[in-house]
C-alpha cells in the first residue's frame, strides 16, 4: 500500500491526533486513509438544501471500508435568488472563491481523497476546479435534478411569464401561480441550464459513477450513488490515481462533444478553460467553436428542446448520449472507476442500466428517441455554440446559435447602446426598443461589473414573437444557461478595459453573420464603411473614452473584478 499523506503530515504534526480525538474520533480512527467529504451544502437553494443527506451516506459508506470520512461545507449561492438586484454581481466571483475555501479545507489539513458534493451553477466548476487545484484522489456526486411542475412547468418559464406580467398579458393571479409551482422539489432546476450542463460535463469529464449525472433528486437511486461513491473514495485513498492522472486534454475534448450533443450552456464556455487551467490543460472558447462544428445535438431538453431535465435520465442520461456519439469520443481515456470510458459503457449494457431507465420513461408516454435522438437523426449537425469575431469582438464572443432564430442567423442591424442591464430592460419593456435594434449592453463583464447574468432581458426579448426574430442582444456580460434568443455574450475585450463595445454608439450599423463567425461595426449613421474606415473611426473614439472608477471599494467583488481574466479565458482570478 502507498504511504498515505496523511500519515506523513501525522507524524509531523503532534497536534492533529488530539485535536481529532477532541471532536469524537476513535483512536484507530487517526491512522486510516482520511477523505475529505466537501459539499455545497445549506439552506441556500433547492440545489444544496438536500446535500447533506448525500454527505451522510458517502461518509457511512466510506467508513465501514476501512477510511475515515470528515465532512467540510462550501455553501453556493442560487443565481435564480440574486437575479433582478446587484446580488447577481456575486454569482461568477462565488465560483473562485468557492474554489479557493475548498483548496484552504483540503490542504490545511491533508487528505489522502476527495469526495465533492454539489449540484448547481458555480458550485459544480467551482469543486471541479479545486479537484484539478488539489490533485488528489476524487469522485464527484452531483445533487441532481428537480421534479418539474404541474402541466411540465419549470423555472426558467418564470422569466417569461414575468415579462407577459409587466406587458400586461397576464393576470397578476396566474403569474403568483406560476412562481408557487415552478419549484416542486429539490435538485437543479428542471432545464438544461448551467447547472444541469455542468452536472453532466462531470460525468463527461470521467470524475463520476457512470449514470449518475443528473438523476432525479427525489429518487432513491441518488441516495445509492452517494454510497456508491462513497465506497469508490475509500478504494481511491489507497491509489495513486490522481485527479490530474485522470482527467486529460482527451477527457475535455470529450465533456465539450457531449456539451455539443446537449446543447449545453453557453456559460460552460467560460467554466470549462477555469476547469482545465487547474487540471494544467489549454482549453479556451476557439477550441469549443472548433469542435462544435460538424458535432451532432441531439437532446430535446428545455430551454431549446420541450421537455424538462429529468426526462434526460429516462431516456439513458450520459451514458445513451456517449453511446450514440460513440464514434466521435476517445474511449480509451481512463475514469474515476479505473476502468475506461469504453469499458464502463459496455458494463453499463450488459447490468441493465438502460432497461432500468426504460421502467422510469414508460410513465412519460414519451419514446427515448423523442428526449435524445439517435446519431443519424439529429437536431441539428452543427454543434449548437459558435463563436464570433470581428472589430467589436477581437478576441471572441459567444452565441448560442441553436437557440437563435433564423432569421437573426445573419443581420445587419442599428445600434442600441446601453450602460446597465437596468437601463436596457426598462426600454424594451416600453416599448422603446424597434424591430432591427441591436441592444448592446456593456460594462457588465468581469472587470465591469462581476459578469452578471442578462436573464431578465434575454427573457423579455425571446418572450416577444416579434423582438426576438428581429433584434438581437450584445453584451460583455453572460446570460443564464436558460436563456435562448438572439443573444450575444461574453464580447472580450469588455468595455471596462477599453474594448470596442465601450465605443460604440446610437446609430452605428452591426453585422451579425453567424455562419462565418462575424460580429463587426460595419456602419455609421446608415451609411456603410469599409474595414479601414471604421477602424479610423473606432480609433478617434478610443481617444475620447475614459476608464471608468471601480464602482467596488472593497470586499470580494473589489478583488475579483480588479484581478478576473477575460471571460474568452474563463474569467477566473488571475
Amino acid at each position: 500500500m502507498k504511504e498515505l499523506r496523511s500519515q506523513e503530515v501525522r507524524k509531523i504534526a503532534p497536534e492533529m491526533d488530539p485535536l481529532r480525538l477532541g471532536m469524537g474520533w476513535r483512536v484507530e480512527d487517526l491512522s486510516k486513509p482520511q477523505i475529505i467529504v466537501e459539499s455545497t451544502f445549506g439552506q441556500s437553494h433547492p440545489g444544496s438544501a438536500h446535500l447533506l443527506k448525500l454527505s451522510e451516506l458517502t461518509c457511512e459508506e466510506i467508513n465501514k471500508r476501512g477510511g475515515k470520512a470528515a465532512m467540510y461545507f462550501a455553501t453556493d449561492i442560487c443565481d435564480g435568488m440574486a437575479q433582478g438586484h446587484d446580488g447577481i454581481n456575486y454569482s461568477l466571483a462565488s465560483r473562485d472563491t468557492i474554489a479557493d475555501l475548498i483548496e484552504i479545507h483540503a490542504n490545511a489539513t491533508t487528505f489522502d481523497a476527495g469526495v465533492f458534493i454539489s449540484s448547481c451553477d458555480k458550485s459544480v466548476p467551482a469543486q471541479l476546479m479545486a479537484i484539478g487545484r488539489l490533485d488528489i484522489p476524487s469522485i464527484m456526486i452531483t445533487g441532481g435534478v428537480m421534479d418539474a411542475g404541474p402541466d411540465l412547468l419549470t423555472l426558467e418559464q418564470i422569466g417569461k411569464y414575468s415579462a407577459m406580467y409587466e406587458r400586461g398579458e397576464i393576470t397578476q393571479e396566474k403569474l403568483t401561480y406560476y412562481k408557487h409551482h415552478a419549484c416542486p422539489s429539490c435538485g437543479a432546476c428542471s432545464f438544461l441550464g448551467t447547472a444541469s450542463t455542468m452536472q453532466i460535463l462531470s460525468e463527461a469529464l470521467g470524475l463520476m459513477l457512470p449514470g449518475t449525472a443528473l438523476l432525479p433528486a427525489t429518487s432513491e437511486a441518488l441516495l445509492e450513488a452517494a454510497k456508491e461513491a462513497g465506497k469508490q473514495a475509500a478504494a481511491l485513498a489507497l491509489t495513486d490515481l490522481t485527479a490530474r492522472k485522470l482527467v486529460t486534454k482527451e477527457s475535455f475534448e470529450n465533456a465539450i462533444m457531449v456539451h455539443a450533443a446537449i446543447s449545453g450552456s453557453t456559460n460552460a464556455i467560460i467554466h470549462m478553460p477555469a476547469i482545465a487551467r487547474e487540471f494544467g490543460i489549454d482549453i479556451d472558447a476557439d477550441f469549443f467553436d472548433k469542435m462544435h462544428r460538424n458535432a451532432h445535438y441531439l437532446l430535446d431538453i428545455r430551454p431549446s428542446g420541450r421537455w424538462p431535465a429529468e426526462y434526460f435520465h429516462y431516456a439513458g442520461g450520459v451514458p445513451r448520449i456517449m453511446e450514440e456519439i460513440k464514434s466521435m469520443l476517445h474511449l480509451d481515456v481512463l475514469t474515476v472507476t479505473g476502468k475506461s470510458l469504453g469499458e464502463n459503457l459496455e458494463e453499463l449494457k450488459r447490468g441493465g442500466y438502460y432497461e432500468a431507465c426504460d421502467l422510469l420513461l414508460e410513465k412519460t408516454g414519451l419514446k427515448r428517441t423523442d428526449i435524445i435522438r439517435s446519431f443519424d437523426k439529429p437536431i441539428g449537425t452543427d454543434g449548437t455554440i459558435a463563436v464570433l469575431r470581428g472589430n467589436i469582438a477581437p478576441e471572441g464572443s459567444v452565441v448560442k446559435h441553436s437557440a437563435v432564430p433564423k432569421e437573426m442567423h445573419k443581420a445587419t442591424l442599428r445600434a442600441r447602446p446601453f450602460d446597465s442591464e437596468e437601463s436596457a430592460i426598462s426600454a424594451i419593456l416600453t416599448g422603446k426598443i424597434n424591430k432591427g435594434d441591436a441592444v448592446i449592453i456593456r460594462y457588465e463583464g468581469p472587470k465591469g461589473s462581476g459578469m452578471p447574468e442578462m436573464f431578465y432581458t434575454t427573457e423579455a426579448i425571446s418572450s416577444d414573437a416579434e423582438l426576438s426574430a428581429s433584434i438581437a442582444l450584445l453584451t460583455d456580460g453572460r446570460f443564464s444557461g436558460a436563456s435562448k434568443g438572439p443573444a450575444i455574450g461574453h464580447i472580450s475585450p469588455e468595455a471596462a478595459t477599453g474594448g470596442p463595445i465601450a465605443l460604440i454608439e446610437e446609430g452605428d450599423m452591426i453585422e451579425i453573420d453567424i455562419a462565418n463567425r462575424i460580429l463587426r461595426l460595419c456602419g455609421i449613421n446608415g451609411e456603410h464603411k469599409t474595414e479601414e474606415e471604421i477602424e479610423a473611426i473606432l480609433a478617434e473614439r478610443k481617444k475620447r473614452w475614459k476608464p471608468r472608477e471601480n464602482r467596488y471599494t472593497r470586499g470580494v467583488l473589489k478583488l475579483y473584478t480588479e484581478n478576473a481574466a477575460s471571460p474568452m479565458k474563463g474569467g477566473y482570478t488571475d
